[in-house]
């Protein structure tokens, strides 16, 4: 077990930021860390890497306690902070060999910061200053300190944050690859970034977790409460109609005559409106059942923040 976290709650003076939240990551995971913002999710991540102290509770990183062995555990952490650091007036290559020493990896220093400069895309920016390069350089050049170790664990929190799309998959793709051999927790507002990279998700909200699952299982469990219906009518109908039959919970109104009507049953209601449209003579183009996307999940879980 890489990550065990129980009951951690923190404080700022009488506001509950975290409020008894759990929650373990095994070895070789890649863990989505996703909710609004102020939802807790940077407290947490820092409360993990041992930079800001809990309230209540513990965790523990491979059998450290964060409090108790806070050094031991940066040796095992390379963290990404949401609001990346950097000494903006070192040269790339200065900065990260300033980084090197303070892990003290010796003789080893040259060939690692050579290997982070490549993994993280940095060939071409290694021998500017800090200060010359893009937001999106700025971020591989704090993502290349925080491998520059060769860490078991992995906190980055928004490390995509100020890249161009191509730049996002580059980066997506060596996470991925880091995964294979590390353990990592992402967090992140790219929906798109969960459901490709990640093996499982915790959705975070108000400081307490409402979910912590794979993607695929939470989009099941909350399609399975209430069903989404797609439907086109060939020309304007009494919309009305539809409104007051019981298995209707709402009726949205996407383009033209086509409407999205959300049932309050988990059963499949398209036979039942099928009927509705030949008793009234409606025809239908077309009636499909559409489920919910992660981010729509997303938005009910956490909805009223």
């Amino acid at each position: 077990m890489s990550i065990i976290v129980e009951e951690i709650t923190k404080l700022y003076g009488e506001q509950k930021a975290l409020n008894n939240v759990s929650f373990q990551i095994n070895s070789g995971e890649i863990v989505g860390f996703i909710g609004p913002n102020g939802a807790g999710k940077s407290t947490m991540m820092k409360i993990i890497t041992g930079y800001l102290p809990q309230t209540q509770g513990k965790v523990q990183i491979n059998g450290f306690d964060t409090q108790e062995e806070s050094m031991n555990i940066k040796k095992l952490i390379g963290y990404l902070p949401e609001h990346n650091p950097l000494y903006i007036d070192m040269y790339v290559k200065e900065y990260l060999k300033h980084v090197a020493g303070l892990y003290k990896l010796g003789k080893n220093t040259k060939n690692r910061i050579e290997e982070v400069i490549k993994l993280t895309g940095l060939e071409r920016e290694q021998h500017k200053k800090i200060s010359a390069l893009s937001k999106g350089y700025r971020q591989r050049v704090g993502l290349a300190q925080a491998l520059i170790h060769d860490p078991q664990i992995l906190i980055l929190d928004e490390p995509t944050t100020g890249l161009d799309p191509n730049q996002i998959v580059e980066i997506r793709n060596l996470i991925s690859s880091l995964g294979k051999e590390k353990t990592v927790m992402l967090s992140t507002h790219l929906m798109q970034e969960v459901d490709a990279i990640c093996d499982r998700v915790i959705i975070i909200n108000k400081g307490e977790i409402v979910a912590n699952d794979s993607s695929e299982n939470i989009q099941k469990d909350v399609n399975t409460t209430n069903q989404t219906i797609m439907i086109e009518f060939d020309s304007e109908i009494d919309i009305d109609k539809i409104h007051e039959k019981e298995f209707v919970k709402s009726v949205i109104h996407v383009k033209n005559n086509t409407w999205l009507i959300e049932s309050n049953t988990n059963e499949d209601i398209r036979s039942q409106l099928f009927n509705m449209a030949v008793a009234y003579k409606w025809t239908i183009l077309s009636i499909q059942l559409k489920e919910k996307s992660l981010e729509e999940v997303f938005q009910e879980l956490t909805k009223g923040n």
